[in-house]
């Protein structure tokens, strides 16, 4: 049995995205997918020094319409923009947020690295701090056949990868039918709402010890069971 979970790769997510890590046994990073604008991928909010949220967005060379995920590039500039960003932030005046943020934001963005090899980096960097070993590959490897959209795409991700199960996030609850994938031999299985905070994971691991925040995470990884 081989479970896979497949995600976008977010900037600094909350802490119930890595229940996906926890609860496969690879975890496909989801990058050849059209780049979401406004979505998660490239900023996320903070806490600020009045306690309200501001977003922090990652500097980023102006992509292409309609460009893949893959495709785009931090902007040279990117370490002094986000470092002076970062000044408006609560979690810089203290010693464990500053060295949270140099560890999990600032190391890899110099040099006009892709989006897609930072946030993979901060991925696994996060997921060390947290304990979670679980292996990681690009979707862009596989070789997808360019027309497959939604659920036939994933499918043919977990078909590449031998797949007997897939794990989503429990937005996925209403995208995709359980006997459509059981017709593949794939069972479906959502992960129940996170019912933890919504912060940043940095955010997270600024305010707790990592270990709090693993088990937070372990605990609502378990089963949950198909999508309605």
């Amino acid at each position: 049995m081989t479970t896979v979970a497949i995600m976008q790769p977010y900037f600094v997510p909350y802490a119930g995205y890595f229940r996906l890590l926890a609860a496969a046994d690879l975890f496909v990073i989801y990058d050849c997918v059209q780049f979401p604008r406004r979505g998660w991928v490239h900023r996320n909010r903070l806490r600020t020094h009045a306690g309200t949220l501001d977003w922090l967005t990652l500097p980023l060379e102006r992509p292409p319409w309609q460009a893949r995920l893959d495709s785009i590039r931090l902007a040279a500039d990117a370490p002094e923009r986000l470092r002076a960003a970062l000044r408006a932030f609560a979690l810089m005046h203290t010693e464990a947020g500053a060295a949270l943020a140099e560890d999990l934001l600032l190391s890899g963005t110099a040099g006009r690295p892709l989006m897609r090899d930072y946030l993979e980096t901060q991925l696994g960097r996060t997921a060390a701090r947290l304990g979670l070993t679980t292996p990681v590959v690009r979707s862009s490897t596989l070789a997808l056949p360019e027309p497959l959209r939604g659920p036939d795409r994933i499918l043919a991700v977990c078909a590449r990868l031998g797949a007997t199960h897939y794990v989503n996030a429990p937005g996925g609850a209403g995208l995709y039918d359980p006997a459509a994938f059981a017709a593949f031999g794939v069972a479906l299985r959502v992960l129940p709402p996170w019912t933890g905070a919504y912060d940043s994971i940095l955010q997270r691991l600024a305010d707790a010890p990592a270990e709090q925040v693993a088990a937070e995470i372990r605990a609502q990884s378990g089963p949950a069971g198909a999508a309605p």
